[in-house]
């Protein structure tokens, strides 16, 4: 009690240095919150994105032409001859699945798999008036595919549903529709490389949030597709996959590689450039806060040797009284144990404050990229940290400083 009572005295005579010591808690931690959760945001922003256009796992056949073999080379091959084929034409390959409807069903029956949707994809160029662009479309089972991407909440006009209920429907991105000025209830049509074409009528628009899909891709029936290629009900390209855990992808993609014999790409796989810039992001953000926090301890580290230096004849009449070298370095240490517990406190509010007022900043208007306000994260663990950092840190400062007083002899102290 009497401890604490010195304690409290010394801190009110110098309040100067004491807000000042508390004030660098408080804007380190403050720092800290921001910027950890303004990066956790976009972090989960950018994975997010990722997620809604691409699956957890992208089973496709990865064809390669293998031009060790020629029609020549067959020829000659008994005339011990050396044959040599410059600029061999690639014979015509089918991209499709083998064996699509079994390896579908044994998909769904998969525990660990919560939704498959199988799909053609094509290059078509997208004709309305004189405008032609170049782009994709996606032949799918809408329901599967909306219930992988959640395509649901990124129509800006329409509901998936609207291309199951209209012969030869459409839904497309809305870059594309905006390049070809086409809106609702308008005809586009399409031609593939192979010159065939067939039109069909606008019932949605979608805006994912990435341009590079906004402006080229397009959603229509698995059999429009199949029927405008003219191919079979069985020919499909791909077969999107969602897990009940995504984290289980890149094992699970393996398995299914060894399993089908077919391409199997995990989305970290996929994205792995973005899995890169997401922890850089948050290894910066650790070295920058803890290096705020750390600035911090040292400057109530000074403080500390400051009142010290300048208590030097109260610490040896204390002693000189009874005052045990425990007893010295509780007082100290208490007092550095207040600057750090009140100014983490006030650091947590105005972390919190500074945070909440980021959130609420509008995003500046952007067609690629479809977010309203900048991405925050409140995560309580981020406060708990914070709050553990910034009375760790104080306390490893005030406790060398607070030892070295315990160790003064008040004797040479009084004889000056």
């Amino acid at each position: 009690m009497v401890d604490t009572l010195i304690a409290k005295r010394h801190l009110m005579a110098n309040k100067k240095q004491t807000l000042v010591a508390m004030l660098g808690v408080t804007f380190g931690i403050a720092m800290f919150i921001l910027m950890i959760s303004f990066m956790i945001g976009v972090n989960q922003f950018m994975e997010n994105t990722m997620l809604s256009s691409t699956p957890d796992i992208h089973i496709y056949n990865d064809i390669k032409t293998d031009y060790s073999v020629s029609i020549a080379g067959d020829y000659f091959k008994d005339k011990n001859l050396l044959v040599s084929v410059r600029h061999p034409k690639p014979k015509q390959v089918n991209l499709n699945i083998k064996n699509a409807s079994g390896i579908l069903n044994n998909l769904r029956q998969d525990p660990t798999i919560t939704r498959v949707s199988p799909f053609l994809s094509t290059q078509v160029f997208y004709n309305y008036g004189p405008v032609q662009i170049n782009g994709y479309i996606n032949g799918v089972n809408i329901i599967d595919e909306s219930k992988i991407f959640d395509l649901r909440s990124k129509m800006t006009i329409g509901q998936p549903e609207d291309l199951l209920n209209t012969d030869k429907g459409i839904i497309m991105g809305r870059g594309l529709a905006n390049k070809l000025n086409l809106g609702i209830g308008d005809m586009v049509t399409l031609t593939t490389p192979a010159g065939t074409s067939m039109s069909f009528r606008v019932v949605g628009i979608f805006a994912i949030g990435i341009g590079t899909i906004d402006d080229t891709r397009s959603y229509i029936n698995l059999a429009n597709v199949q029927q405008l290629m003219g191919k079979d009900r069985s020919y499909i390209t791909d077969i999107n996959i969602k897990l009940v855990d995504n984290k289980l992808a890149p094992s699970k993609a393996g398995e299914l590689y060894k399993k089908y014999n077919y391409k199997s790409d995990d989305w970290q796989t996929a994205n792995s450039s973005v899995m890169a810039s997401n922890i850089v992001r948050d290894v910066l953000t650790y070295v920058v806060s803890i290096t705020l926090l750390t600035v911090a301890g040292f400057g109530i580290y000074n403080i500390m040797n400051m009142t010290i230096k300048n208590k030097m004849k109260d610490i040896a009449i204390l002693k000189a009284q009874g005052f045990s070298g425990h007893d010295i370095v509780r007082i100290f240490l208490s007092q550095s144990l207040f600057i750090g517990f009140f100014g983490a406190l006030m650091g947590e509010v105005l972390g919190f404050l500074l945070s909440y007022a980021l959130s609420r900043v509008p995003f500046p208007h952007n067609d690629f990229i479809s977010l309203k306000y900048f991405p925050v994260i409140f995560n309580p663990a981020h406060y708990l940290f914070g709050l553990v950092f910034g009375v760790v840190t104080p306390f490893i400062a005030g406790l060398m400083p607070s030892i070295r007083a315990s160790r003064i002899d008040p004797v040479v102290i009084l004889r000056g």
